[in-house]
């Protein structure tokens, strides 16, 4: 499903040194499987889920999601094929606030044109425990619920592949595992077949419960 061949990538600071954020790294994540990124603060992780998912191009490098290179695609193909394949749950939830909870999970069905957009978007929302909470704004519900109502929006358009970036990373602890189970079992439940799902997380305990750890410390896979 993916294939990072050489990644590397480096920016200028305002002082004009270049830093090196990923040196040479290099790996395969098949179908189905669920890999954790871990590292210290500042060792590349999310860097490294943006090349993967398209947000940003290496330096030098490459990047293929089912067989597709990134970088031969211009900024609306790649967004293109993010609507197709990919759902994705960030640590700050990224909801719209001028959208209700059923209306930002509804919103990437529309943008794929894909039939039936509120009845999916109801039952998946019913599906995370919020079947009372539809009509609510961001501003309207807890930390918990809000990363409940992205785990539905992530998961409505059945991708094939999920990156999450510290997806508890703003609740506590208890709330955290309560969402990281959800994710999972939602995962699970995908097509029979489960996502693939690729997390960036400082969290080891949440790391064991992948099939498989990628580590990283300044920039390269250890």
């Amino acid at each position: 499903m993916i294939e990072a061949l050489a990644l590397s990538k480096q920016v200028t600071s305002p002082s004009g040194e270049i830093l090196q954020l990923l040196d040479e790294v290099q790996f395969t994540i098949a179908a189905g499987e669920a890999v954790a990124i871990v590292g210290p603060s500042g060792s590349g992780k999310s860097t490294l889920l943006g090349l993967l998912a398209g947000l940003d191009l290496p330096t030098r490098g490459r990047v293929l999601i089912d067989g597709c290179e990134l970088g031969s695609l211009d900024e609306e193909g790649r967004a293109a094929l993010r609507r197709r394949l990919v759902g994705f749950v960030f640590q700050s939830f990224h909801l719209l606030g001028n959208l209700t909870a059923l209306e930002n999970v509804m919103l990437p069905l529309e943008l794929a044109a894909l039939p039936a957009p509120r009845r999916r978007a109801r039952e998946i929302l019913a599906r995370v425990g919020l079947e009372g909470r539809l009509d609510h704004y961001p501003r309207q519900l807890s930390g918990g619920e809000q990363q409940r109502v992205a785990i539905a929006r992530a998961f409505v358009t059945r991708p094939r592949l999920l990156f999450a970036d510290e997806p508890t990373g703003n609740l506590d602890s208890a709330t955290g595992r309560r969402i990281i189970d959800l994710l999972f079992e939602i995962n699970r439940e995908q097509d029979g077949a489960g996502t693939t799902l690729v997390m960036v997380t400082h969290d080891e305990a949440l790391a064991a419960r992948c099939g498989r750890v990628l580590r990283l410390e300044a920039g390269r896979l250890r």
